[in-house]
């Protein structure tokens, strides 16, 4: 667009982001909307999310939710959060996608009183079986082909059960309509999943309506533009 934008536009580090859950009178509600975009949880309190510039693209932005490097206090609310909204769903089983989704799912599955948790996985064990295996593609990693795993001593616990899946974002869409199927390929019953954050509307297109009607999340951000004093929700 002009060069304060290709050179950085209302953009800062986030190392003190994550930290602190805040009052909502406290922070700004109407954009434009300068370094950080204050996401409203249920309970009426904000989470200041940092804006992120889209190297690519650098007149769009994502505000953005990195739970490993949240307080564990923020992570441990966000999970209560979510857990209460996939209480309804009576899950046999929870199932977390890697990275993130598997910092989450702990505090989740333990608030709903289970017991242990179905962790998928990027790494190969030397007793994993391939055919237990999909390719994923995320928006952080588009131009990187992963598999995803899962342990071949849990297909049995899984099985013909309800499982929800759990992650930290929903963004596209892709990385979890591709877990989706690859979990009902293996026969388990897939009847939702949580995240702690939805990220834009892409993913409604991408899900379908009948599956995104049972995603559940916990704050949402929307997709920015850069305007001359800062950024606002991408038309």
């Amino acid at each position: 667009m002009n060069r304060t934008v290709a050179d950085g536009h209302f953009t800062e580090p986030t190392t003190h982001y994550w930290q602190s859950i805040e009052d909502a009178p406290g922070c700004q509600s109407e954009p434009p909307w300068q370094y950080h975009y204050p996401a409203r949880l249920p309970d009426g309190r904000v989470l200041r999310l940092p804006i992120r510039q889209l190297a690519d693209t650098p007149e769009y932005a994502v505000a953005s939710l990195i739970c490993n490097q949240a307080a564990m206090s923020v992570v441990e609310e966000l999970s209560g959060m979510l857990a209460e909204r996939l209480a309804a769903l009576r899950p046999d089983f929870l199932l977390g996608l890697p990275t993130l989704g598997l910092t989450v799912i702990p505090t989740v599955a333990g608030r709903l009183n289970h017991t242990r948790f179905l962790p998928l996985g990027y790494s190969r064990k030397f007793w994993y079986d391939d055919s237990l295996s999909t390719s994923i593609r995320s928006i952080t990693s588009p131009d990187s082909d992963k598999r995803l795993y899962l342990d071949p001593n849990l297909l049995p616990l899984a099985r013909g059960r309800k499982v929800a899946l759990v992650d930290d974002t929903i963004s596209s869409g892709h990385s979890m309509e591709q877990t989706w199927d690859f979990c009902e390929a293996l026969g388990m019953q897939v009847i939702g999943c949580g995240v702690l954050m939805l990220q834009g509307k892409r993913w409604l297109h991408r899900l379908g309506e009948e599956r995104s009607r049972r995603v559940c999340g916990v704050l949402e951000s929307p997709l920015l533009q850069a305007v001359p004093d800062g950024w606002v929700e991408r038309r």
